[in-house]
């Protein structure tokens, strides 16, 4: 199921936060979040962005950000992603975080979706799904020049929709890890009985 949120409704950010608790299994390890997209366009830079406030909000937790307006994760880089992640977080479920196009009426809204994304789409590039949980904001109306329409994106849609996906994603690793930490906690005690 899909669970779509506007930007300007104020319990979007809670939104974001349980339809990734729903979304996401229970246990396991802490996800990896990657985020997708460029500095040089502000419609593409949401990913960047959100990145950006993801390191600083989970700063010195045990969770992995890649993408940041430092260290964007473009389109160049996607391709190697899969292999990198797989690799280096064989465990860890990922999130990813992109801006996309939709109809005129979805402009504002953010998809959060059990499945990866196709990176790029709205840019007309062929590139493989990344992500095993996908958070989409819409930035622009589909139409044949998308790419032009990443341009003239307003930052404050942008920077809005960063600002809750960032809340609604570090709610939900704090949680997450709070209850990873309750449940090693809990089996060292009834260890310790047997």
């Amino acid at each position: 199921m899909d669970y779509s949120f506007n930007l300007y409704n104020s319990l979007a950010p809670g939104g974001v936060c349980l339809a990734l608790k729903k979304i996401m299994p229970p246990d396991g390890e802490a996800p990896v979040i990657l985020c997708i997209g460029s500095d040089l366009s502000v419609g593409d830079s949401l990913g960047p962005v959100t990145g950006t406030k993801l390191k600083q909000q989970l700063a010195g937790l045990n969770c992995f950000v890649y993408g940041t307006l430092a260290k964007p994760i473009t389109a160049h880089e996607v391709k190697y992603m899969n292999d990198f992640l797989r690799f280096t977080h064989p465990n860890s479920p990922v999130i990813a975080v992109d801006a996309a196009v939709g109809l005129a009426g979805d402009i504002g809204l953010i998809k959060v979706a059990p499945r990866g994304l196709k990176p790029g789409s709205g840019a007309n590039k062929k590139l493989q799904k990344v992500g095993d949980v996908s958070i989409m904001g819409i930035i622009a109306e589909q139409s044949v020049f998308n790419y032009s329409l990443f341009s003239a994106t307003r930052l404050n849609v942008v920077y809005k929709m960063s600002d809750i996906i960032a809340e609604g994603i570090t709610s939900f690793v704090l949680d997450y890890l709070q209850n990873a930490g309750l449940k090693q906690t809990f089996s060292g005690i009834m260890q310790s009985f047997l």
